[in-house]
């Protein structure tokens, strides 16, 4: 199958035992290489699916079956955006490792420990990253990061981890597409309504085809910025010199930045 046949896959993480949180659960949506949704997005838990898949291909598949995608023969490669931190900063690394400390600790978006540089880089053009240390959010970044390194466990770059050619996965942040007209462009497909405003953009009761909850409404952005990683790659910020390769990168579209959230 070649890559132009690829599907790809937005994963909003819920933390490891999110069965009965109201407000924040894992959610999927699937995307064809015309950004039609397939099947129907998903939100639940996938500690189950995570732990019963054997390898990377029955954990691809465990995705598509609750989202209710039907592949005939063998599964397409699969491109997948995730949202939630995959990596520590190395200061924060050394230090719990007992490998030393940083030097004088500043502001809260420059801390090295709170922050990756893909997070101060993200900081610095008008975005606020959430920090797995003092966000609360290291049960959903551990969840991420070991799927990672159950099934997709080569680094192929800065911020991208592979499994050969079936599973191709980073990270996205659904907040930084929110300034940005391509992505709100994107999801006028998926509307009902004719949002005429930034903000009325992201309201989920506009939304059709299933998306009728934020966390879906996120994994889809998850799953356009996959898209765009693949066929509009220009259109994305990718790691610079600078990024140290074991603490990953946040992928998100280039003209959302420099401008505050809503």
């Amino acid at each position: 199958m070649k890559n132009d046949d690829a599907l790809f896959i937005g994963w909003d993480v819920g933390g490891w035992n999110c069965d009965k949180n109201a407000s924040s659960r894992d959610a999927l949506v699937v995307l064809d290489r015309e950004r039609n949704i397939l099947g129907r997005p998903w939100r639940g838990n996938l500690r189950v699916a995570i732990n019963e898949a054997g390898n990377t291909q029955e954990w691809i598949q465990s995705l598509l079956r609750l989202c209710e995608v039907d592949i005939q023969g063998d599964c397409p490669p699969v491109v997948m955006a995730i949202d939630t931190p995959l990596g520590f900063s190395q200061s924060f690394l050394q230090l719990v490792t007992g490998r030393g400390a940083a030097g004088d600790i500043g502001s809260s978006a420059s801390n090295p420990y709170l922050f990756r540089h893909t997070e101060q880089f993200l900081f610095r053009h008008g975005l606020r990253p959430l920090s797995p240390i003092k966000d609360m959010i290291g049960s959903q970044a551990t969840k991420g990061m070991h799927t990672l390194a159950r099934f997709a466990p080569e680094v192929a770059d800065a911020g991208v981890w592979c499994k050969g050619s079936a599973l191709t996965a980073f990270e996205a942040y659904p907040s930084a597409c929110k300034p940005s007209r391509k992505m709100r462009d994107f999801l006028q497909a998926f509307r009902t309504d004719s949002a005429t405003t930034q903000a009325e953009a992201w309201t989920t009761a506009g939304f059709g085809f299933g998306i009728d909850h934020e966390d879906k409404r996120d994994a889809l952005l998850c799953a356009l910025v996959a898209w765009l990683f693949q066929h509009q790659p220009d259109e994305l910020c990718w790691p610079d010199a600078d990024t140290p390769k074991a603490e990953g990168w946040i992928f998100v579209p280039q003209d959302g930045l420099g401008v505050s959230t809503i």
